[in-house]
C-alpha cells in the first residue's frame, strides 16, 4: 500500500477568466473550481483513479481542513488525518486564454508535536511506501521529513522544493524534482537535456536510489542504479499543468507497484501525464485505458555515467 503525506495541504481554488484582472476592475470567472490539493493528496487521488491502495494523510485544520477530509471521502479516496489548530491554505489559480496565475499561501504553523502523532498514523496503516510531497509549513524544517523516512523500514519519496531535497539528510527510494528544482538541489545548469542528465546523476549520489526529473515539453528523466532513461514528452493540448508533476510521480509508483520495469513505469507516468494537463484543475480524467497512450511514448537509453 502506498501512502502519501502532505505536510502543508490545501484547498485548490481554480478559475477561469476572458483576461487577467485590471487594476479597479471586476472581473468575472466564466468557470470555477475547488478541490483538495497539495502533491500528497493529489498523488493518492491519481493512485486510486490508477486502482492502487493508497491512504491519504496530513495535518489539517479548521473548516477549510474539514472540507478536504470531507471531498476526499466523497471521492472514496481513504484519508487518516492529523487535525491541528491552524487553518488549512486555500491555493488560488487564475487561468486565461494564453496564461496561468498562480498565488499560494503559506499555510498554518505546525509543531513537532504534529509530526509525533503523524508518525503513529503511518504506522497503524503500515504501508509499503511513504510518498511526502509538497511544502513545509512554518514551524517544520527537512528534518521533519527525515524524522518521517527513519521511523521505520517502509520506502520513502520525496517530492519537495529544490532546497528541502538539497538539505535532506536520510536515505530516499525516489526523488521526483522539476527542472528548477533539479537546478536549486544541485546547483548545475539544466538548459539542455545533457545538463539535466548530469544534474540528475548528482542528485541521485546526494542520497536518492532513484531520481525522477519532469522536464515538461522535454519529457522526463530517471536516473537509477543501472541507467538513465528519458521519455519523450506526448503531443497534448495543454490546459493546465497543475498536477502535471504529481500525476507523472503516481503513475511511475503504480506502475512499479504492480511489477513493472523501470522503463515501462517512467512510460506510464509521462501517459498519465499527457491526460492530466489536458484537463483545468485538479480534475482527473479517466485513467483505465492507457495502454494506448503508454504505447506511443518514447523511450531511450543513455550509457555514459561518467558526468
Amino acid at each position: 500500500m502506498i501512502l502519501t503525506v502532505t505536510l502543508n495541504p490545501a484547498v485548490d481554488h481554480t478559475l477561469t477568466v476572458d483576461d487577467f484582472p485590471e487594476a479597479d476592475r471586476v472581473a468575472r470567472a466564466n468557470a470555477a473550481r475547488v478541490d483538495p490539493g497539495g502533491k500528497g493528496i493529489n498523488v493518492s487521488k491519481y493512485l486510486a483513479e490508477l486502482e492502487t491502495e493508497t491512504v491519504a494523510t496530513g495535518v489539517v485544520g479548521d473548516f477549510l481542513g474539514r472540507f478536504v477530509r470531507d471531498r476526499l471521502s466523497a471521492g472514496e479516496i481513504e484519508g487518516d488525518f492529523v487535525e491541528i489548530d491552524g487553518r488549512t491554505r486555500l491555493n488560488t489559480t487564475i487561468l486565461t486564454d494564453d496564461a496561468e496565475f498562480k498565488i499560494n499561501h503559506d499555510g498554518p504553523r505546525v509543531s513537532a508535536d504534529a509530526i509525533d502523532e503523524l508518525l503513529e498514523t503511518i504506522e497503524r496503516n503500515a504501508p509499503d511506501t511513504v510518498v511526502v510531497g509538497g511544502s513545509l509549513p512554518p514551524g517544520l524544517g527537512p528534518d521533519a521529513i527525515d524524522r518521517i523516512a527513519r521511523a521505520s523500514d517502509w520506502e520513502t519519496v520525496v517530492d519537495v522544493g529544490g532546497s528541502i531535497l538539497e538539505a535532506l539528510e536520510a536515505s530516499y527510494a525516489l526523488c521526483k524534482p522539476n527542472r528548477e528544482e533539479l537546478a536549486t538541489a544541485t546547483g548545475r545548469p539544466v538548459n539542455s537535456l545533457e545538463d539535466c542528465y548530469d544534474a540528475v546523476e548528482t542528485l541521485r549520489r546526494m542520497g536518492y536510489d532513484r531520481v525522477i526529473a519532469s522536464l515538461g515539453a522535454d519529457g522526463a528523466i530517471m536516473s537509477t542504479p543501472e541507467e538513465r532513461i528519458h521519455a519523450g514528452a506526448l503531443e497534448t493540448e495543454v490546459v493546465d499543468t497543475v498536477g502535471a508533476g504529481d500525476s507523472l510521480l503516481a503513475g511511475v509508483l503504480a506502475a512499479l507497484d504492480g511489477g513493472a520495469t523501470d522503463r515501462e513505469a517512467l512510460r506510464t507516468g509521462v501517459a498519465v501525464a499527457s491526460r492530466v494537463v489536458s484537463v483545468p484543475g485538479t480534475d482527473i480524467p479517466p485513467l483505465d485505458e492507457l495502454a494506448g497512450t503508454t504505447d506511443r511514448v518514447a523511450v531511450s537509453a543513455s550509457a555514459d555515467r561518467s558526468r
